[in-house]
């Protein structure tokens, strides 16, 4: 093996170019007395060692320190003093400008990385790059200024991954529980102006949504919002229109049409507000350039006094949207936003619930637009200390916490931010040598550690001023204006997450089978819960809410396989699927029904208590509704956190309901109309633990449909 690939300091993969070491060692031997320069021959004798390395790519850091130890090894200490002098000018060069490329590119709509890495957003629109452009500074900044070289290092190495650094040289968080109810019944701020507590559900339902708009624009992650706190305002609606109903018709009025008339207009202002909440989550474009990251958690609570009313509002959102919304061409399409969760409990898990009925609409609706997700309400409380809670939107879950007056209290926290590390890796390094596995697995857990406290630290003496939505005015707190929000970071309030990759691929690597047998799982229970262990160990030291993230990391699957692809090589069932199998999840490609896949996880998540979510995947499932709701009873009873997945193409054009092909030209294209425009195509594929959607940008490129279409 030899090199072949160059890791530059921005991250991006370059073709070694054996001529560049040549020139840099050359303009060193201009700056020195002729006895202490190298000849041609041994200048082309360091370059040539430096490709001989047995890596199939190496850092520019690390190639620049093999040839400052060639050339003290040769004796030729001036000369390496020179090349020292060479690489700290050419390091101004790059901290004075370092983004010219990446910039340009985006403009150009030629970075690709950039381009594909968030599907909800548009990276051709202006607005959008601006965005981009902010990002590109802010990875720069954070890998050449801000993160420690180690750490640095080990991100570009794929041995772990920073996440947002896209986002990180500002002083916001990753997700967040909004704390709606608060919001809604206490009045909030919006670009200085006052919101009082609305008088009636359709406006509850607009502030609603303007307050996702707005904390939105100053988080990088998603949010989720208890929808249940919407019902006593249907209920002011209610009493208003009953009133009014009364002082048209007489106080003597017959009751039962007075019933009729109130009823009419209250379905009129619930379809209506509802609708508010789908089409203005839609339309509404953040300051980010893209809509809103929200979830509507769908829980009716025993015991909730606006019970009735929330049973309507979780029925009309379910309703609308298994309609979807027209696109621009008029054919209904499924938004990628609102993502949707459905908890399952007593009232409702198919065994005769008051609101089974809810739950049939439900799943009817999954089989056509593939939400809601489902929460097991039993599972939950088991797993929380009996609290049941929205996950955030990111779907990653708060640990429980305790006011003062020792009450749980899950809306209005957050998440500080997420490192993952790369569990393959470790194996592949390993080879089957369990101390040395475990060693390194410590070795790496503990840069994880470090690169967490890196976040947490970038918030410490951030003033509530830098957002005011969710410092001062409710989504998270009421602090004082200039107020610090260091002890939301302390105490377990908020989390820092311990994210992984690849359960089933390290398992392979060091037993050489799936954590699915016998004695893969128990070293698979292992591997999780030392990473659970740590966690609580790093809470224990620090006093912070350490948790382990078992959630989608989408695009991360991939970077990782993809680099330790080009430095192990192709490896049967670990590197060969061009992406790593999410968290702890089952391998796509291993034959297992949907309900013993969801036993055999269960465990897993347990242990992942900072976020799980499992899937299967059912094709057909308009035609198989009697089956996915034997799935959805089997998940309250086994199963915390489930989806389901499913192939679900269809033509903007023509509205075609089926798969999209591939033709001869390697393009996306409608069988039914032949329509060849990928931005009017919506090409979904929830499997392997990759859940893209809404793939506006896909067909143009074998890898991208690589991607999308899991190999």
């Amino acid at each position: 093996m030899s090199v072949t690939k160059v890791i530059k300091r921005d991250g991006t993969i370059v073709d070694f170019d054996l001529q560049k070491i040549i020139i840099a060692i050359g303009k060193a031997n201009a700056a020195v007395e002729e006895a202490e320069r190298l000849d041609e021959d041994r200048v082309r004798a360091i370059a040539a060692y430096v490709q001989r390395r047995d890596k199939n790519r190496l850092l520019v850091e690390d190639i620049q320190d093999m040839v400052e130890r060639q050339l003290q090894e040769a004796g030729k200490f001036e000369l390496a003093k020179a090349y020292i002098i060479y690489r700290y000018r050419r390091a101004l060069v790059r901290k004075s400008n370092t983004t010219d490329e990446s910039i340009l590119s985006l403009i150009r709509n030629s970075n690709k990385d950039v381009m594909e890495e968030n599907s909800n957003k548009n990276a051709v629109m202006a607005s959008t790059q601006r965005d981009l452009i902010a990002g590109e500074v802010s990875k720069d900044l954070t890998r050449r200024v801000i993160l420690p070289e180690k750490i640095s290092k080990a991100h570009d190495e794929g041995v772990l991954h920073f996440h947002d650094m896209d986002y990180f040289i500002q002083p916001i968080f990753n997700c967040c529980l909004i704390d709606i109810g608060d919001m809604l019944d206490n009045g909030t701020v919006m670009n200085g102006k006052l919101i009082e507590s609305p008088k009636s559900f359709q406006v509850a339902c607009n502030v609603m949504t303007q307050i996702i708009a707005s904390v939105a624009s100053s988080q990088y992650g998603g949010q989720s919002v208890d929808v249940s706190h919407l019902g006593k305002y249907l209920r002011r609606s209610k009493e208003k229109f009953t009133k009014r109903a009364y002082e048209a018709l007489g106080a003597g009025a017959d009751p039962e049409i007075v019933r009729k008339v109130v009823d009419e207009r209250l379905r009129e202002e619930l379809k209506a507000g509802v609708q508010t909440i789908q089409y203005q989550i839609n339309t509404l474009m953040t300051t980010n350039g893209q809509s809103p990251f929200v979830t509507l958690f769908l829980y009716l609570r025993d015991g909730d006094p606006y019970i009735e009313e929330n049973a309507m509002i979780i029925e009309e959102i379910i309703r609308q949207r298994y309609q979807g919304i027209k696109n621009e061409v008029g054919v209904y399409v499924t938004p990628a936003f609102p993502k949707l969760v459905y908890v399952l409990d007593e009232n409702n898990n198919l065994t005769g619930g008051k609101y089974d009925y809810l739950t049939r609409l439900a799943v009817k609706c999954s089989a056509k637009r593939m939400y809601p997700d489902y929460i097991s309400a039993r599972k939950m409380r088991e797993n929380y200390a009996g609290n049941v809670f929205s996950p955030m939107g990111c779907r990653s879950f708060l640990s429980p916490w305790k006011d003062k007056d020792g009450n749980y209290k899950f809306e209005g926290r957050f998440n500080q931010g997420v490192v993952s590390i790369n569990l393959p890796q470790i194996g592949l390094i390993a080879h089957g040598d369990e101390d040395k596995f475990w060693k390194l697995f410590d070795e790496r857990l503990q840069l994880c550690f470090e690169a967490l406290m890196i976040r947490h630290n970038a918030l410490l003496g951030v003033r509530s001023d830098v957002s005011p939505i969710h410092w001062q005015y409710g989504a998270i707190a009421r602090l004082p204006k200039g107020a610090k929000i260091d002890k939301y970071l302390m105490d377990g309030y908020s989390t820092l997450s311990l994210g992984y990759i690849g359960l089933y691929e390290v398992t392979v690597a060091m037993k050489g089978k799936s954590h699915t047998t016998p004695e893969g799982k128990e070293f698979a229970l292992r591997v999780m819960q030392h990473m659970r262990d740590a966690c609580d160990r790093w809470k224990r030291e620090t006093g912070l809410g350490f948790a382990l993230y078992g959630t989608p990391a989408e695009s991360l699957c991939y970077r990782f396989a993809r680099v330790d692809k080009e430095r192990f090589g192709t490896i049967k069932d670990i590197t060969d699927k061009g992406y790593y199998t999410n968290s702890y999840h089952v391998d796509v490609r291993e034959p297992i029904d949907a309900f013993s896949k969801f036993e055999f996880e269960s465990a897993f998540q347990k242990i992942s208590s900072g976020g799980a979510i499992s899937y299967v995947e059912v094709p057909n499932m308009e035609k198989n509704l009697q089956a996915l709701e034997s799935v959805v009873k089997f998940i309250y009873d086994n199963i915390q956190y489930a989806e389901f997945n499913t192939k679900s193409d269809y033509c903007m054009v023509c509205g075609y309901d089926g798969e999209i092909v591939i033709n001869d030209d390697n393009e996306w294209e409608c069988p039914q109309c032949h329509n060849k425009d990928h931005a009017k195509m919506n090409v979904t594929r929830r499997t392997c633990g990759y859940l893209g959607e809404n793939f506006w940008n896909v067909g143009k490129t074998k890898e991208i449909k690589a991607r999308v279409l899991h190999l």
